[in-house]
This record gives C-alpha cells, structure tokens and sequence, in this order.
C-alpha cells in the first residue's frame, strides 16, 4: 500500500535552470510530510489521478506469550513441546539450561506463524497441569507501519526529484549539493526500510517465550561424618604449610633475634658472676 501525499508532490519545484544553479535552494525539498490517519490517505497512481484509500486496512499485530511451568521430566516436555512447533510449522530460534541450587531450569524462544500462534499455545498449554506463569500480549503496529510507509514513499519521490535535478545541474557546485542531500536522503530510506523489515517479521512470526523446569533432591547436607574429618585434616595439614612458608619469609629477623637473645643472656652471665 503505497500513501504519497499528492499535495507534497505537485508542489516540489523543478529548482535548476539555465544559468540560475546557483541561487538554487535544496532545502525546501526537504520537507517531510507527517503520516495520515487510517481513515483515508490521498495517493498519485500512474495516471497522475488522485486515488483514496480506505480505512479497511490490513491490521498488523505483534503477538507474545511467555509460559514457565514445572515438569517432572525435562526431555519429554521438550521433546512435546518440539513436535508441537514442527506441527505448527515453527521453529526453535533459541535453547538454553542452567541448573541452580536444586532446580534444572530449561528456555526456549520459538518462533511460529501468527495464523497458528493460539493452537500452538493452546497444545502446549494441554501438556501442561499447572502454570506458574502464562501471559500472552498482541501489540497493533498498523498506524506505525503506515506512518513508516508514507514517509518511505515521500523520501523516495523526494529522491527521485534530486536525481532529476542532479542529471540538469550544470557546474560542480550544484552537483556536491545535490549529492550530499542525496546521501542524507538515502541513508533514511535504509533506516525506514529496515524498521518496516523488521516489523514484517515480528507480525509474520509470533514469539512464544517458554521456561520449564524440574524440582531435584539435591541439598546442602550431603557430606558425611568422615569425609568432613578428613577435609579438616586435609585443611590442617594446608594450615601447617602456610605456616613453615611464613617462617621462611622472616627468617632474616628470626636470626637477628637468636643472636640478640644469646648476647644479652652473655651479658647477663657475666653481670651476676661479679
């Protein structure tokens, strides 16, 4: 569906003439029109005749679920959950686990067409006896990818004039001009282009976010009587290491002191025998 504001486009000058390049001004052909609303949007088709467009459009709907719930065998559940998405003509973009103090928990991100996004909640959600979390969102994106449209098409007859006046410009002046807005031009043609691609894909495949995990018997008091015995002595033996190695480092000083103390003890001898 392509939105182009008739009145933006007839009024464009024709802005390079014969000898007057230089006093040609570049800015007012950037004027960007803002996007119109769902009810009705003025178009130019090939004849040049203006053409309406209803409000009967296309809505675009990102939809999200998020699911987390226990399971008391992982692969199973995933191996469910795997059949489920091929079925639905989905796929896996993402799998991950991570196994905390005494849980296993696993992640999935699947992808999955927007026409088959409920049947595929609503299988999985039959696997499931109990949810700890199931949330499902739907987002309309239509006034966004319309607005994303009309400004696509307004920058792209926008550049269509500039390279018309770029083909008629008669000295170096004019054509640097034209080029740089050109590339100004360009560069926000790829950046609506992408957004627009990337809303496609968001509205053509839905997210469905799952976290299933599993309850394991593990605990902290899982060291017996004599294995804590030995650590200990293990951590003694570690102790005493330390201790022989900090010696080691003082030695000089530990000289000093002998010698201190069998002088003074000399001395004192020598002192009591008179």
């Amino acid at each position: 569906m392509k939105l182009i504001f008739s009145f933006f486009v007839l009024m464009l000058p024709l802005m390079c003439s014969e000898g007057k390049s230089d006093d040609t001004s570049y800015a007012d052909m950037e004027a960007e029109p803002s996007a119109s609303s769902l009810k009705q949007a003025v178009i130019l088709n090939d004849a040049g005749t203006v053409d309406m467009v209803s409000e009967d459009a296309e809505q675009k709907i990102i939809k999200e679920s998020y699911l987390r719930f226990e399971t008391q065998d992982l692969d199973k559940t995933y191996s469910q959950i795997k059949q489920i998405v091929l079925q639905n003509k989905g796929m896996i973009q993402s799998d991950n686990a991570n196994k905390s103090y005494n849980t296993i928990t696993r992640h999935l991100t699947i992808r999955i067409p927007t026409n088959t996004f409920q049947n595929t909640i609503d299988s999985i959600s039959k696997q499931v006896a109990y949810f700890d979390t199931k949330s499902i969102s739907a987002r309309d994106v239509t006034e966004e990818f319309i607005d994303l449209e009309a400004r696509l098409n307004a920058k792209q007859t926008l550049e269509k004039r500039y390279l018309e006046l770029l083909a008629k410009a008669n000295n170096v002046k004019d054509m640097l001009e034209i080029e740089r807005e050109l590339s100004n031009i360009r560069e926000e043609i790829e950046a609506k282009q992408g957004r627009l691609k990337y809303l496609e894909n968001q509205v053509s495949l839905s997210t469905i976010n799952i976290e299933f995990y599993k309850q394991t018997s593990e605990t902290g008091i899982t060291t017996s009587y004599g294995k804590k015995m030995w650590n200990a002595l293990g951590s003694g033996f570690d102790g005493l290491s330390v201790f022989f190695l900090g010696i080691l480092y003082i030695w000089p000083f530990i000289i000093i002191v002998i010698i201190v103390f069998f002088v003074l003890k000399r001395w004192l001898n020598k002192k009591s025998i008179k």
